[in-house]
């Protein structure tokens, strides 16, 4: 599946805060109650809430409840797509720079004969 904008703008934005990313490594142990996920944060409940839909909101994790408790799990998928998106871009980027250098490598070779 090919990621658009709209769901990258939505991925980045969520990765670019701390405590999201943090979130997300926790979340790499496997699934957790939101509660557990939230422990080791000095905030309010409703700022844990607002992480968790900003990272639910972005495909990053899923959430299901479970009786009165909230499970959250990271959607590797989503995360592989992001991933798969920036793996392209590292690959266009070393191709620019490999080009660049070979172009200023001819451009010494010349000036050295």
């Amino acid at each position: 599946m090919v990621i658009n904008n709209d769901q990258l703008n939505l991925i980045f934005g969520a990765l670019s805060d701390t405590t999201r990313r943090n979130m997300l490594i926790r979340l790499s142990d496997g699934e957790m109650n939101i509660k557990t996920l939230a422990e080791p944060y000095n905030m309010s409940q409703p700022a844990i809430s607002k992480h968790v839909r900003v990272l639910e909101k972005a495909g990053l994790i899923d959430k299901t409840v479970q009786g009165r408790e909230s499970i959250v799990r990271i959607n590797r998928n989503r995360v592989k797509q992001a991933r798969d998106w920036m793996d392209d871009y590292m690959q266009f980027w070393d191709d620019q720079f490999d080009a660049i250098d070979q172009h200023i490598q001819s451009k010494e070779d010349k000036t050295d004969e």
